[in-house]
């Protein structure tokens, strides 16, 4: 074996190297600092991120697997983000995690990893650290909730709150009704349990290769999530002996498998921005249209929420990730390793499918075309994306006139206005929330509906907005308009009444407006009124450096950084 990373702090007889010796030792026996990988634990575990508060648990298991094969272990608290918690929104802070996360590998006596993470932008975040440092690394995703009931009845985390929210507005249910569910929602730790965007998180570092496979997906309280997590530990010392890196394991063979994954599984919309993201750091040539091209035409076969019918538990009992793949496993990249040093192919052999109603056939698929698509046109040229699985067949191919809001503060105001010119055929548009305008891109697109057409029994109209909306969601719901309207993007010239035509067959989004017509438009003054305006902190670094949506959303001076590089020595 090669001397190792940590080599550099604690080898020799130095006065350094005896201060962080010293300074590290506490207990620890001089055999600690002579030749046994040092491994992080990069743990999200934080009591204001609840989906992860678990991870603790997890980690001691990882400290065992560590001790076990040899290395030694120490656990590194990194920025925890919670999606249910922080203002304005997660994804706001995601590459600063992803940042933070990479500098503290790189500053410390570190050899290898072991990623833990959960809730949404834990998991994407770590992932894009570990590119960038290119130190060995795995993912042990901490697993969904488990189910829980409401009147004998299932609850699915997200996706039944936004169902059941819609039914107080339009008087079906009662509010207090829908306060009652509230204690049944989350039933135990773990995060949703529908294939919001933690769950497709999760499966997706598996399909990337980057989980011992067979670990996404298991749920938080199941005892084989300890089990995969001690074996994390001990691979992880191997990866160190073996200099097994994510290079090697993130190449383009493997996105290609995720966004098989993501189209069979029926994932969330986010997936998108953080693929594009972490192929950015590699400098693997991913772009959105790869999205579509390879992903569109895959079956979708797993019947869960917000696409379906089951939940996150349902597709443990029923094989998991690797069952649903051997379904499609004539569309994946054959060459794409994992972690274990093998293809992802081979460890599909032995997987079985239990339930055919949660993991259907690839003859019997829920919906023939599962994947996501992007669309283009003078509404959004650089592409925006939609995920038909979660939309209404018949407004898929849709003309109708727009209903405008200027920011999200302005759709709250006037949504309800008895007064305000909305009908079942309109399509409402939303600007302002896209990465540099609100800023952080929110989880605003799936805009709730005016109550006097819930009133009128409509359940879905057609919504256009540069932002995103959660996994859990679902709708006919247009996400991700690039260039977004705070960058000068088209949909900054929308004016109420315009016709816009929705395509999804024909991949296109179209604002029915004259080119002469639009060009002597100026954009909306309410809103860029409302467009973020930091002057400090990383809100300013943010809005200074991000990149749109089409291309993941990262800084720009983070893109393409990948490799490992050793901190100077202190004097």
């Amino acid at each position: 074996m090669t001397p190792l990373r940590s080599d550099d702090w604690y080898a020799g007889s130095s006065r350094n190297a005896y201060i962080h010796r010293a300074w590290m030792r506490r207990g620890a026996p001089s055999s600690a600092f002579e030749g046994r990988p040092q491994i992080a634990i990069a743990n999200t575990a934080s009591d204001l991120t609840p989906c992860n508060v678990h991870l603790t648990e997890v980690a001691r298991s990882v400290r065992d697997g560590v001790h076990e094969a040899g290395g030694v272990p120490l656990e590194l608290p990194v920025v925890s983000l919670g999606e249910t918690q922080v203002r304005p929104t997660a994804m706001l802070w995601r590459n600063m995690a992803a940042m933070a996360t990479e500098e503290m590998l790189r500053a410390n006596p570190i050899d290898g990893v072991v990623l833990l993470g959960g809730c949404d932008k834990t998991i994407p975040s770590l992932l894009m650290a570990a590119a960038s440092v290119d130190l060995p690394a795995l993912v042990v995703p901490g697993g969904p909730m488990l189910t829980g009931t409401f009147r004998g009845k299932p609850l699915g985390c997200g996706t039944d709150v936004w169902r059941l929210s819609e039914e107080v507005r339009a008087g079906t249910i009662s509010a207090e009704d829908f306060s009652r569910s509230e204690s049944a929602t989350v039933r135990s730790k773990g995060h949703c349990n529908t294939m919001g965007t933690a769950s497709t998180m999760g499966l997706l570092a598996e399909a990337l290769g980057m989980v011992i496979p067979g670990t996404a997906g298991t749920p938080a309280p199941d005892s084989r999530l300890l089990e995969a997590a001690h074996g994390a530990g001990r691979l992880a010392v191997e990866l160190v002996r073996e200099e097994r890196r994510p290079s090697q394991v993130l190449t383009r063979a493997s996105f290609h498998n995720a966004i098989v994954a993501l189209a069979a599984i029926g994932g969330s919309t986010n997936a998108v921005v953080h693929l594009l993201a972490l192929a950015g750091r590699l400098g693997v040539d991913l772009r959105l249209d790869d999205v579509d091209t390879i992903g569109s035409r895959v079956p979708l076969l797993v019947d869960l929420q917000p696409a379906g019918r089951f939940l996150m538990d349902d597709l443990f009992r029923a094989g998991g990730l690797l069952a649903v793949l051997r379904e499609v496993q004539d569309l994946l990249d054959p060459s794409a390793l994992t972690v274990t040093g093998r293809p992802l192919v081979e460890h599909l052999d032995g997987a079985q499918v239990w339930d055919r109603e949660v993991i259907r056939a690839r003859e019997a698929p829920l919906l023939d075309e599962g994947g996501i698509a992007v669309l283009r046109g003078n509404l959004a040229p650089d592409g925006c994306v939609i995920k038909p699985a979660a939309a209404s067949p018949h407004l898929l191919h849709h003309r109708g006139r727009a209903v405008v809001f200027d920011s999200i503060e302005d759709f709250h105001a006037r949504v309800d206005d008895p007064e305000l010119d909305v009908d079942a055929d309109s399509v409402m548009v939303l600007r302002g929330c896209g990465p540099k305008g609100y800023p952080g891109m929110p989880e605003v697109a799936n805009m709730p509906l005016p109550t006097k057409l819930l009133e009128q029994g409509v359940r879905d109209v057609v919504r256009v907005c540069d932002g995103r909306m959660s996994g859990t969601a679902y709708g006919t719901v247009v996400l991700h308009v690039a260039p977004e309207a705070a960058a000068g993007g088209p949909l900054a010239l929308v004016r109420d009444g315009d016709w816009i035509e929705l395509d999804v067959p024909g991949r296109r989004l179209t604002l029915d407006v004259p080119e002469a017509q639009l060009a002597a438009r100026e954009p909306s003054a309410r809103a860029a009124a409302a467009y973020a305006a930091p002057t400090r902190g990383w809100e300013r670094l943010y809005v200074d450096h991000v990149r749109q949506a089409d291309t993941g959303a990262d800084l720009d001076f983070l893109v393409g950084a990948s490799g490992h590089r050793v901190t100077r020595e202190s004097h």
